[in-house]
C-alpha cells in the first residue's frame, strides 16, 4: 500500500470515528428525550436510571462503589439509593463478611424498568436507522448526522 493510500485510509477511518461519535451523541439525546416521559411516570431521575442500568449488570455493589462510580459523595449516593429503594427498584442489605458494609442489589421491578427503557432505546435506534437505506451503518450514520446537524444549526440560527 502506498503512503498516500494509507493516509487516505487513515483519514477516512478518523472521519468514520468522528461521524460515529456524532451519531452516538445525537442518538443519545433522542433516546434520553424518549426516556423522559417514562422516567417521569415512575418518578425516577436520569442519574437514578443510569444507576439502575448499571446495577442490572452487576450482582450487587457496595454503597462506596456506587458513590465512586456515580461521582457523588456517599451521602448523595445514599439519597439516590433511598429513593430507589422506596420505589421498590432496589434493596439494601449488610454484607455477610462485614456487617458495617452496606450492599445494594436491583430488584425484579428495577430490572423490568431497565428492560423496558432498553427496549424503548432499541426501538428508537431501529426507527432512526430504518429511515436510511441499506448502504451500511456508517453511511446511515453519516446521513442521520448530516440531517440532525443541519436541523440543529437551523434551530440555533
Amino acid at each position: 500500500m502506498t503512503r498516500s493510500h494509507n493516509s487516505s485510509a487513515d483519514f477516512q477511518k478518523e472521519q468514520d470515528v468522528q461521524n460515529l461519535a456524532d451519531f452516538v451523541l445525537f442518538s443519545q439525546r433522542s433516546c434520553i428525550l424518549r426516556l423522559s416521559p417514562e422516567l417521569t411516570k415512575g418518578k425516577v431521575s436520569f442519574p437514578q436510571f443510569f444507576l439502575l442500568a448499571y446495577l442490572a449488570e452487576e450482582e450487587c455493589l457496595s454503597m462506596s462503589s456506587i458513590a465512586k462510580m456515580m461521582g457523588h459523595s456517599t451521602a448523595a449516593a445514599t439519597g439516590m439509593i433511598d429513593k430507589l429503594q422506596e420505589l421498590g427498584h432496589l434493596k439494601r442489605y449488610t454484607a455477610a463478611a462485614d456487617r458495617r458494609k452496606i450492599m445494594v442489589r436491583i430488584t425484579e421491578q428495577g430490572r423490568n424498568l431497565v428492560a423496558q427503557m432498553r427496549s424503548n432505546i432499541a426501538a428508537d435506534l431501529a426507527q432512526m436507522m430504518a429511515r436510511e437505506d441499506e448502504e451500511g451503518p456508517m453511511s446511515s450514520a453519516r446521513r442521520v448526522i448530516s440531517r440532525r446537524t443541519a436541523a440543529a444549526r437551523k434551530n440555533l440560527a
